[in-house]
Formats: structure tokens, sequence, C-alpha cells
């Protein structure tokens, strides 16, 4: 059965002295989570966020649904001259989301001190 997708935004700082949002996922992205991924995305300020993390740690399943809607808010990121990382995916959706292409518009880290670490 699939569980709502929620998103929670934080604020971080990187090693370098950068700020950082981050957008926390939970449950399952399918079609139903476009509210919470693109929405909360959408949210953010264009002109005061240039660097956001995208964590799946805690997100259970993706479908070609659900990782339209990632890339859905990757382009718009790449569009608005913001920088986007990932991190937290199981080993499969890495793969996944490298044949997907998705690597055009984010890296990939295996952990949020990875993912800061190399911004």
């Amino acid at each position: 059965m699939q569980t709502d997708t929620k998103s929670k935004i934080e604020q971080l700082t990187s090693p370098s002295g950068k700020s950082v949002t981050v957008l926390r996922f939970e449950g399952d992205i399918s079609s139903t989570s476009k509210d919470a991924v693109v929405g909360a995305y959408q949210g953010l300020s264009k002109e005061t966020v240039k660097t956001i993390l995208l964590d799946f740690t805690k997100v259970e399943y993706i479908n070609s649904s659900g990782i339209a809607l990632v890339i859905q808010v990757m382009m718009e990121a790449a569009n608005g001259g913001q920088k986007v990382s990932v991190f937290g995916l199981s080993p499969h959706f890495q793969k996944v989301f490298t044949m997907v292409g998705i690597t055009k518009y984010a890296t990939l880290s295996s952990d949020q001190a990875t993912a800061l670490a190399a911004l």
C-alpha cells in the first residue's frame, strides 16, 4: 500500500559556508505527490535559495510518475540557476536516476555529509 508523501524544508550551512536548503521527503513518491514534491520546491524563494539538497533517505518507493516530478523540480531549478544535489537514494534508485539522466541536473551523493562536503 502506498504511503502519502510528506516534505519538510530545512536550512543548513555547508562546510564551505554556503546556505543550503534541504527538501526532505518521506513516504512513497508517485503522481499523487505533486504538492509535496513540486509544490514544496515552488514555495522556495528563487532569489535567495541557490543550493538545494533533495533528501530521499525516508522514501521507500518512487514510481515513474514520481521520477517525472523529481525531474520537473530539477529542470526548474536548473533553469533558475539553482544547484541541486540528491542524497539518500537506495542503490536501486541511484541506478534508476542515473539511467533516466537525472545526473544532468543534479549530483548524487550517498548521504547528507557527502552532499554538503561536495558543495
